[in-house]
């Protein structure tokens, strides 16, 4: 791979590496906990977040997928970055649009256990934190 793709292809898997672990894992559970925010509140302020978050891994997952093929990768990043971006599409196309029907059935006032989408959107979303971490010292290591 030459400097400059491995170098954008660093910067950006370090990037959304970052964004993902800030927003998920520290942001979202935190939310709750807040004085004064209630379930609705928390979903309504969670579907802003991470409409905004998806949007943002998008481009990266574009501008990774430009610096990789640019680049000529070993196989190992190939693999490691499509993964990454196999699992947001699955996160974008498949659970999201189950959670935002559920929030939607919350916001309307009904009250619903934890859904199994919720488990399985964080499930895919520490899958692509540990494959962003992989792909990134793949990247540094090469």
């Amino acid at each position: 791979m030459n400097t400059t793709s491995a170098g954008v292809a660093t910067a950006v898997t370090f990037l959304w590496l970052g964004m993902v672990l800030a927003i998920s894992f520290l942001e979202a559970p935190l939310k709750f906990r807040a004085p004064g925010v209630t379930v609705p509140i928390g979903l309504g302020i969670g579907r802003v977040v991470f409409r905004a978050l998806n949007r943002v891994e998008a481009v990266l997952a574009l501008a990774l997928i430009v610096a990789v093929a640019v680049g000529g990768p070993p196989l190992s990043v190939s693999l490691t970055a499509a993964t990454a971006l196999l699992l947001l599409a699955v996160q974008l196309l498949l659970i999201r649009p189950a959670l935002n029907r559920r929030s939607d059935r919350v916001l309307a006032g009904e009250s619903l256990p934890r859904s199994r989408a919720h488990h399985y959107y964080v499930a895919t979303e520490t899958a692509k934190v540990l494959d962003l971490l992989a792909l990134g010292l793949l990247l540094i290591l090469r």
